[in-house]
């Protein structure tokens, strides 16, 4: 079969490298269209260049020279070209009669090859798939439809266009466009400070560039698209401005002005991670971490059907976020930024409420006045699901009648955290393992600090809380959930290193179905 190596698999894949020529032609296709390109649209100018540079190299192989078809008598000193080569040239020094039982009378040729002799068959009267039918031309085998060739191989070509142009200093991408350093349009300083007052001007944001740019007197004559992608260039790299919109799109806010508790990690929040044996967990503890989904788990993301339910814990209630857990990364939109502005709407009244995802600090910050107005409590269920667009949210909860519930409150007593059961108004469905309270938050943020100041360890907290806990019920037991629970009230803790703990601990004993009880240490 006739086949050049621009068709074959091996020449997009493995064996392909992004040349200095590939390159040249890039710069030329972006200084022709003089507009940021896809890395889709790259690729195919990569694609049609490397075709038409192989059909031009072998048309000029083929001048003055024949095709080798096994089909054709040659005779000494006949030039030929060989496709199954790639289309090495050789010169006929010698042809012979052949003979085979089973496939008649044939002719046998000599032809050397890069100062290499070998042989051939020629004047062979059967079918050969290196024969060319009697009207056709080499040039119907080398023509590619190249739209079908980008379908079989481009999007893993695109892969590795995308890898080579990031390390080349001369090109730059931005979201999912790539254009040339050289052809962005020059945003100076005071073009900087512009964007800033007019996103100050605008409550801080967010605005797309598209928003901006009529205010930042740019040279109209160059593309808007050309405007766009140079004042993206620019913003990224200054830290005043922060890229808020969800993966596709690109909108811009003032960092200054962003809420303090996205610029600043809440205390509450704050994990320092705890070194622990996951080898202690057994397969109930470890379904338990997976069913509380504790963003600092680093759990893999969540394929579970939506929408996506979480239980609120303590930090989270009191500091207004909620957590980044694998769950709530399956339903928000990706963004590669570091911080990024969504749009919670409640599924029942329609009221809009700002958030903010912070990927560094785990956490989606701006349900506090949300949770006040519902009264939401700690382990109240929330579920969550995409909105009609990306950056939305739909939010929910399961709103029914008040009723009073027997709940467990935390107090301060001898500066140690007490725990009783008494009875509230409960609007909201929750977990009756996880719900805690207190009707005391400074006293116990009091005993928050200092056990931070202290650096207590998790032994400790685990001691101080369950004799309270465990006094609570009946078998003076406590289940690990309620365990994860309250010390998440004094220290910001997954679950894992908790399970660890009451795993090798002597001075706690496992009772079956999750549930633990306390020896005192002698």
């Amino acid at each position: 079969m006739i086949q050049a190596k621009t068709q074959s698999a091996e020449y997009w894949g493995s064996q392909f490298n992004l040349s200095d020529s590939d390159i040249e032609q890039i710069y030329n296709h972006l200084l022709e269209v003089e507009k940021p390109q896809t890395i889709e649209a790259i690729t195919r100018v990569v694609m049609t260049h490397r075709v038409a540079t192989e059909t031009q190299n072998i048309q000029r192989r083929m001048q003055g020279r024949v095709l080798y078809q096994p089909q054709n008598s040659y005779a000494v000193g006949d030039q030929l070209v060989f496709p199954e080569f790639q289309f090495a040239q050789g010169s006929v020094t010698a042809v012979r009669d052949g003979y085979n039982p089973e496939e008649g009378r044939f002719q046998v040729i000599a032809v050397d090859i890069a100062n290499k002799s070998r042989e051939f068959a020629a004047a062979y009267t059967h079918q050969h798939p290196l024969n060319l039918e009697s009207d056709a031309d080499i040039s119907d085998y080398l023509l590619t439809d190249l739209e079908a060739l980008y379908k079989q191989f481009g999007v893993e070509l695109s892969g590795l266009i995308e890898t080579a142009l990031a390390a080349k200093p001369d090109f730059i991408r931005i979201e999912n466009m790539w254009f040339a350093k050289s052809l962005l349009l020059d945003i100076n300083i005071g073009h900087l400070h512009l964007s800033e007052a007019v996103l100050e001007i605008n409550e801080g944001g967010p605005m797309s560039p598209e928003e901006m740019i009529p205010f930042l007197d740019l040279d109209p004559a160059v593309d808007i698209s050309v405007q766009r992608f140079s004042l993206n260039t620019a913003l990224v790299t200054d830290e005043r401005f922060d890229e808020v919109a969800p993966a596709g799109e690109i909108a811009w806010f003032l960092h200054r002005l962003e809420p303090d508790e996205v610029k600043e990690i809440p205390a509450r929040l704050k994990y320092q991670s705890e070194p622990y044996d996951r080898a202690l967990l057994n397969s109930q503890l470890q379904f338990l971490e997976q069913e509380l989904d504790d963003e600092w788990s680093d759990m893999p993301k969540s394929s579970m059907v939506q929408p996506a339910v979480l239980a609120l814990t303590f930090p989270h209630r009191w500091s207004g976020t909620l957590p980044l857990s694998s769950r709530m990364k399956s339903i928000l939109p990706q963004s590669s930024r570091p911080r990024q502005r969504v749009l919670f709407v409640d599924e029942e009244t329609q009221q809009e409420i700002v958030g903010w995802v912070v990927k560094d600090g785990r956490y989606i910050y701006g349900l506090k006045e949300w949770y006040e107005e519902f009264k939401i409590p700690v382990g109240g269920f929330l579920h969550f699901s995409p909105g009609p667009k990306p950056g939305v949210i739909m939010l929910g909860f399961d709103r029914r009648r008040a009723q009073r519930e027997w709940v467990r409150l935390a107090s301060v007593s001898d500066n140690r955290i007490q725990f009783t059961l008494e009875r509230r108004s409960i609007s909201c469905g929750y977990d009756d393992l996880l719900i805690v309270g207190t009707d005391i938050v400074a006293a116990i943020d009091a005993l928050w600090r200092r056990a931070e100041t202290n650096k207590r360890s998790l032994a400790s907290l685990l001691m101080e809380i369950f004799p309270s806990l465990a006094s609570l019920n009946p078998q003076n037991a406590v289940h690990a959930k309620t365990l994860y629970s309250a010390v998440n009230m004094l220290k910001r803790m997954p679950p894992g290193p908790i399970f660890a703990e009451l795993t090798r601990n002597s001075a706690f004993e496992s009772v079956g179905d999750l549930y633990w009880q306390f020896n005192k240490v002698n």
